[in-house]
């Protein structure tokens, strides 16, 4: 039977080393039961963007399933020095009890609110927090990325092209996966077809033409092996010249004769602009108005929206490094920081304080709702208030929310109805959530994204959308703060 690479690998190492440092610490004052509760959240949306996307759920969740301590890694800690022997058993025989909440992939989300909640034994909350952020951080980015170039080619198809681009191989194959969830057709990736079902595209590169002793011959030899797909790069040595000739040679010759049509040509470098315009034109007045022109070379969304603004006649994009590595902003600032321990049956909030102002955590364990309009499906708000704040959701309510910071600045929500965002994925440590297939998360991405107001969507100076904490929760927060200034 052959293994599942994502089952078989065993990451529960690939932590920071501080964590064992504090988990080792824990038990040795006696926290080693004592439940905590932390909370993923991310600080600043990456391109200066209205919003990002939640991506890398699936990943979270096969790492928890596969929590364990082999005797190597038990070894290593013991060289290693510093570490209880009563430590060293707990984690031979480790076992994940945590409860998790998160929001579904593909849900756009806001800096400041929870994303992801872990609550459990201090010593296994804080071990996951390093897989946490890696796996959502990648993913999240990407996505977020994907869906701008998606937004900004306005119907036409993005195609991932990035793997030989990827910062690791992990990067190329869950990149791709992220960039599906976030609306790209196709990537050039067959593992990330093979294991996800991303569809795999591709047909020849510049050393295909190269190899043969002219470019006609390359086209020709290409179309016979492949007469019902063939695209053909034309641009190795002229595009108007010769690129575009010889490949209408080939369709008359070659391709239409075997009973197919041509499926398009491939231009990957120069003006996109004037050789498409140029090279449509060529291929109508040949007969061919349905072959497609696809555009690659170091294309990302605001060039992709130049081109449109110019008329070029592209109709789908193969876009590489700028995707994959999210080349204009490559960092999602995704956090874990704790929020609440339980002391005598409830649960005590915690808070950590900057001078930097957005750095100033919400404290609680909490809940997360988002506010659609009743009549027109859009997103209104979301709302973070503490766990025992449970709203109505079975009918469209009536809310007044506030800015948490111009606290005098109120708006009374009407008709609106309230939906809980973060949702029970793991119960004392059973995985009680099943992944939905990737084509799911997909279309449920694009139906978030059709969710927001124009407004929130723009690359420019795009309109901040409403999160607010409820009055207890800002109530608290604030007493905290002048407990802490005190």
């Amino acid at each position: 039977m052959e293994l599942n690479w994502k089952e078989e690998r065993n990451l529960t190492m690939l932590t920071d080393y501080y964590e064992f440092t504090m988990a080792n610490g824990y038990w040795l004052n006696g926290l080693r039961d004592k439940v905590a509760v932390f909370d993923m959240f991310f600080r600043k949306i990456p391109d200066d963007g209205g919003f990002a996307i939640f991506a890398g759920l699936e990943q979270v969740i096969d790492y928890l399933k596969n929590l364990k301590f082999t005797p190597e890694d038990i070894a290593y800690f013991r060289k290693k020095g510093g570490f209880c022997q009563e430590f060293l058993d707990y984690l031979a025989d480790f076992k994940f009890e945590c409860d998790v909440w998160a929001m579904k992939e593909g849900t756009v989300m806001f800096p400041g609110e929870p994303i992801l909640t872990v609550r459990g034994p201090v010593i296994q909350a804080q071990l996951v927090e390093t897989m946490i952020l890696l796996t959502i951080n990648h993913q999240s980015m990407i996505c977020t990325k994907a869906n701008r170039m998606v937004r900004a080619a306005e119907g036409r198809t993005i195609m991932e092209f990035g793997s030989r681009r990827a910062q690791s191989y992990d990067a190329a194959i869950l990149g791709a996966r992220a960039t599906y969830i976030g609306g790209c057709g196709a990537t050039a990736c067959a593992m990330a077809d093979r294991d996800y079902g991303i569809p795999a595209v591709g047909t020849m590169a510049h050393s295909w033409v190269q190899m043969f002793d002219s470019e006609l011959e390359a086209f020709q030899n290409y179309a016979r092996i492949y007469p019902d797909n063939c695209t053909l790069l034309i641009d190795t040595y002229n595009v108007l010249k010769s690129g575009v000739p010889n490949a209408i040679k080939v369709f008359d010759e070659i391709v239409v004769p075997a009973g197919f049509r041509p499926k398009g040509v491939r231009i990957d470098s120069g003006d996109i602009a004037y050789l498409s315009k140029k090279v449509r034109k060529m291929l109508d007045e040949a007969g061919y108005p349905d072959c497609a022109i696809v555009a690659s070379n170091s294309l990302d969304e605001y060039i992709i929206r130049d081109l449109a603004l110019q008329g070029a006649r592209v109709d789908s994009f193969g876009i590489g490094e700028r995707l994959i590595t999210s080349k204009s902003d490559p960092v999602f600032g995704g956090v874990y920081k704790l929020v609440a321990v339980e002391k005598d049956g409830a649960y005590a909030p915690r808070i950590k304080v900057s001078e930097s102002i957005e750095k100033i955590t919400n404290p609680c364990f909490k809940r997360l709702y988002r506010f659609y309009n009743a009549e027109t499906g859009k997103a209104e708000a979301d709302y973070i208030c503490t766990r025992d704040e449970e709203l109505y959701t079975k009918k469209p309510i009536s809310i007044t929310i506030f800015d948490p910071v111009a606290t005098w600045k109120k708006k009374t929500l009407e008709n609106v109805w309230a939906v809980e965002l973060l949702r029970p994925i793991f119960v004392k440590g059973q995985c009680v959530y099943e992944n939905p297939p990737i084509r799911e998360i997909r279309a449920y991405c694009a139906q978030q994204v059709d969710s927001l107001w124009d407004e929130v969507k723009r690359f420019e100076n795009p309109h901040s959308y409403y999160v607010d904490l409820s009055e207890k929760l800002w109530t608290i927060k604030h007493q905290l703060l002048e407990e802490i200034q005190k």
